[in-house]
């Protein structure tokens, strides 16, 4: 599979979903946009880890939570091996344990592989639990014969191990494994990849192992400034990890918060009475953007910021199956990051706000064309504020 020059991750997402589906190379669930895929013949790649000397010699295996993966969860049961999942979402916890009852049979232990087995065989595993991972298997959307690893855009993979990196289960010597269809290994720049992005050590594939050799380092613990403060809230185990480090006198720092101590201590913040209350804010022109939009302050910043959005895009053609951090992670990647998003769900459209008229044409300029599934996203100026 050929991809063109000056590609974005997001690019080589679609690229490789759209081709499984065109090919039929997937099972349930369909379509495979903007998950993992489930691919045909995933059952016959995860059997290639008992070729692995390193699994043979596993005791503590921790294994990603997507369909293409339960041969690997099986496989590790079967070989009574501690197996490890995500808490699904994070939302309670970074692993739970799973424990097949006393002499379970086969039919058991399938259950114990898919996502029933989180529900009813497993319990949690504590941060202070001292577990120390041998083996880290992950699902991928695209990987490099290089060991670069393109996930479906989330980041909980990443999040996994760098949370994995700063609760002391993994070190850098800790391989770290992918299972996908042959046709997901295609070439991917070393440019895209950021210092949070985890790199894999074996490639499985239903007709291929292949060792990567990757020298990347990998993840050296949570980046802090990549975390948001809406993240930080959804993920309790997240926020643990951080009064952690905290404590221990690290940089925890979350994305947004440099933004507000710089603007703290500009010489150029505006005095108290110059700054734009939500009360004061100009009312939008009727049949432009919802009033609601002009109270809402700035994503990870406070209300009373000096700088207010000057400026403001519309953002249509959402395809159903959308999710606004696609949407956020599209924008990031092509340098258009809003001062706000707004977006009230699918099929809706996203109102991005900007400090000035320059940022929001740049944003059209990078964003005219884009797609996200199987749409063309449509993107205007609805709105500039004039400075009072």
């Amino acid at each position: 599979m050929e991809l063109r020059a000056g590609v974005t991750k997001q690019d080589i997402r679609e690229k490789i979903w759209d081709y499984m589906e065109s090919q039929n190379l997937a099972d349930f669930p369909r379509p495979v946009h903007h998950r993992i895929p489930n691919f045909k013949g995933s059952y016959l790649a995860c059997q290639n880890i008992k070729e692995l000397e390193t699994f043979a010699r596993t005791w503590n295996i921790k294994v990603g939570p997507d369909k293409p993966l339960e041969g690997v969860r099986l496989l590790a049961l079967q070989s009574h091996k501690t197996l490890l999942v995500p808490t699904p979402r994070l939302r309670t916890g970074l692993f739970n344990k799973i424990i097949p009852p006393p002499g379970a049979t086969k039919d058991i232990l399938r259950k114990c592989a898919t996502s029933q087995g989180v529900r009813n065989y497993s319990v949690p595993v504590g941060l202070d639990s001292r577990v120390l991972v041998d083996l880290v298997v992950v699902g991928s959307v695209a990987v490099s014969e290089q060991g670069w690893r393109i996930g479906k855009g989330e980041g909980y993979a990443d999040l996994e191990y760098a949370m994995m990196v700063s609760m002391g289960a993994v070190c850098e010597e800790t391989p770290v494994v992918t299972v996908v269809h042959d046709g997901q290994v295609v070439d991917i720049p070393e440019a895209l990849l950021e210092d949070h992005d985890l790199t894999v050590d074996y490639v499985l594939t239903p007709t291929r192992v292949i060792m990567t050799g990757c020298r990347r380092p990998k993840p050296k613990g949570i980046t802090w400034c990549k975390i948001s403060p809406e993240m930080l809230e959804r993920i309790p185990v997240l926020r643990s990890l951080r009064h952690r480090e905290q404590q221990a006198g690290k940089d925890v720092t979350l994305h947004g918060e440099q933004q507000h101590l710089w603007e703290a201590g500009s010489k150029h913040t505006a005095p108290p009475s110059a700054v734009q209350r939500p009360q004061d804010a100009p009312q939008p022109v009727e049949g432009s953007v919802p009033a609601a939009c002009s109270s809402l302050h700035r994503e990870g910043l406070p209300p009373n910021a000096a700088a207010l959005p000057a400026a403001t895009i519309h953002v249509s053609n959402l395809p159903a199956g959308a999710r606004v951090s696609e949407l956020k992670r599209a924008l990031r990647e092509r340098g258009a990051t809003p001062l706000h998003l707004t977006w009230q769900g699918p099929r809706r459209p996203a109102l991005l706000a900007f400090r000035d008229l320059a940022a929001a044409e740049q944003a059209i300029t990078c964003l005219q064309g884009l797609r996200l599934g199987a749409s063309t996203l449509q993107v205007e100026l609805v709105r500039q504020l004039r400075d009072k």
